[in-house]
């Protein structure tokens, strides 16, 4: 049930949308060894964002999922930002994200919980 979220207010071409997806889909089950049928993908393109008192490009990402490794966020948190600096040209001073490792049963899935 690895799902990530990104809301970012930076100009994506619809073309670069797929690839940034699987991108993140692969790379999010790679981190976190999980399968890819597990994982949940979500971009907003929101171009009504401030960070640091500028419309800049930014992102705030989420990501969640059962037994996260909190002793891995750091690493997590520097493959992620380095990614969108990379493919979406955020600096990794403007990204935001918050981590959550859910309880099973706070977490439903084809009708029921985990």
């Amino acid at each position: 049930m690895p799902t990530i979220k990104i809301q970012t207010n930076a100009e994506i071409h619809q073309d670069r949308r797929t690839a940034l997806l699987s991108d993140l889909s692969h790379g999010v089950a790679e981190m976190l060894g999980k399968p890819e049928s597990y994982v949940m993908v979500i971009l907003e393109c929101i171009p009504d964002m401030c960070f640091s008192g500028t419309s800049d490009p930014l992102a705030y990402l989420e990501l969640k999922s059962l037994g996260l490794p909190e002793n891995r966020t750091a690493e997590f948190s520097s493959h992620l930002c380095g990614l969108l600096e990379t493919t979406l040209h955020i600096p990794k001073s403007r990204i935001y994200m918050e981590f959550a490792s859910p309880a099973r049963h706070m977490f439903g899935w084809n009708g029921g919980t985990f």
